[in-house]
């Protein structure tokens, strides 16, 4: 297992604290480059942007933030940062140029409106953990699902109150509320074989369950729904597969995350399921093709408590990243291939993604939120391949390196005379010279 340096690093000004899903990367003002969104316990909203150690915006929300996103979750073509609170305030925010009435985004500018009110403003029910804006029923429009502390799971869908393209006048409706049987920490979307959308969400033990989108199949009423979900104990049972990972017992107890639509480079077979990865407090990784097909399993010596998706290498497949609590942070290709990379301070949030930290592009960036009150973005986190190589298994790709060999009289294909080419050329470059004097 190889160890990496990172040492492009941004560190950003902050001082408060913050829950394991209050932070989080995204095109937050619609001009096709992320930004860093931080929600935390005092209820304010922090947007940074570039490279810029104070934040691009400040806004103030009701309650404990506990979970930010970045999506279009009103179907309107266009991203909006959500913020949803311990106390279960939900809010909006627009952050696009238009909506900002600037043409401009300069600090001092922005900070002159701090206590803009947000967009808009719902109450859901309270003690919410985890948030995910997806499409999660495959009709092309993105839904809010939200976790509890509970064991319970809503998804939510925007509705306009009067059909306006522009302008968002609405609110949010429940579509389905699952009960599960252990705590949940995590929530994703996978696509199935026939490439409609599995929502899944993480349960003790390295498992994970997919909860069905009923709402396709029926016509009640969010109320229905709900009153059913409350009422019905079979109505769980239904709604909910449970799954387990392998025949291996571990640790009933143990907290696990998951991530889902891990990227490929090549897709070889269009039938086949997306991959997801798991990850458990105890050291435990997975990653899962489909619903049961185990691809690779490992342990580490970490208590792991994040994992993300980050394509390191640039040929489009992306890279499992599982993040410790103790700085210590994994990136894991799909053949096995580990690198690992450790941050000088204890961890208490963590996100990985695309970041416009410099040159006004995005890049491939780790993001920390320290127990000491800062927040470090790695950037430009970029590597030539995962695997680990030699010289001699570099240059044999190289078209001019073979026809060097071939002048010297040397067969390519010979490993044992090339190796000592190299070596005899790496280190006694004056050897040849004074055979060739004598």
């Amino acid at each position: 297992m190889r160890s990496l340096s990172y040492v492009q690093r941004v560190e950003l000004d902050f001082s408060g604290s913050v829950f394991p899903h209050a932070v989080c990367l995204g095109d937050a003002d619609n001009d096709t480059l992320n930004e860093l969104v931080v929600g935390d316990t005092s209820g304010k909203l922090y947007v940074y942007k570039n490279d810029e150690s104070k934040p691009w915006i400040t806004r103030s929300c009701r309650g404990m933030v506990t979970c930010v996103g970045v999506g279009d979750v009103c179907n309107k073509g266009k991203n909006l940062v959500v913020s949803v609170s311990a106390e279960g305030w939900f809010h909006l925010f627009d952050f696009s140029p238009l909506a900002m009435k600037s043409e401009t985004s300069s600090y001092h500018e922005v900070q002159f409106g701090d206590e803009q009110k947000p967009l808009f403003t719902q109450h859901i029910p309270a003690n919410t953990k985890v948030m995910l804006i997806k499409d999660i029923d495959g009709d092309g429009k993105s839904e809010l699902v939200v976790g509890y502390t509970d064991r319970v799971v809503r998804a939510f869908r925007w509705e306009d109150s009067f059909d306006s393209p522009d302008q968002i006048v609405g609110q949010l409706v429940l579509l389905k509320k699952w009960l599960l049987e252990g705590q949940v920490d995590s929530l994703s979307v996978n696509p199935g074989i026939d490439g409609t959308p599995d929502l899944m969400v993480s349960q003790p033990g390295c498992g994970y369950a997919i909860l069905l989108c009923t709402w396709k199949m029926d016509s009640s009423s969010s109320q229905e729904a709900e009153a059913s979900s409350t009422l019905s104990s079979d109505s769980p049972a239904r709604d909910v597969i449970l799954h387990q990972t392998s025949g291996r017992i571990h640790n009933k107890n143990v907290s696990t995350h998951l991530i889902g639509s891990i990227g490929q480079a090549v897709k070889e077979d269009s039938q086949k399921s997306g991959l997801f990865a798991l990850c458990t407090l105890d050291g435990t990784v997975k990653l899962m093709e489909g619903t049961d097909k185990l691809l690779w399993s490992m342990q580490v010596d970490h208590q792991l408590f994040a994992l993300e998706k980050l394509d390191v290498t640039g040929n489009g497949q992306e890279d499992v990243v599982a993040c410790a609590w103790d700085g210590q942070t994994y990136i894991i290709d799909h053949n096995r291939s580990v690198v690992r990379f450790q941050v000088d301070e204890n961890v208490s949030a963590f996100c990985a993604g695309s970041y416009a930290c410099k040159d006004g592009k995005n890049s491939p960036c780790l993001v920390y939120v320290s127990f000491n009150y800062k927040i470090y973005v790695y950037w430009r986190v970029e590597l030539e391949r995962m695997e680990s190589t030699n010289l001699a298994k570099v240059l044999e790709t190289n078209p001019e390196f073979r026809e060097l060999l071939q002048k010297l009289n040397i067969d390519p294909n010979d490993g044992a005379a090339v190796r000592d080419l190299l070596h005899n050329t790496l280190y006694f470059p004056n050897r040849q010279k004074e055979s060739d004097v004598s």
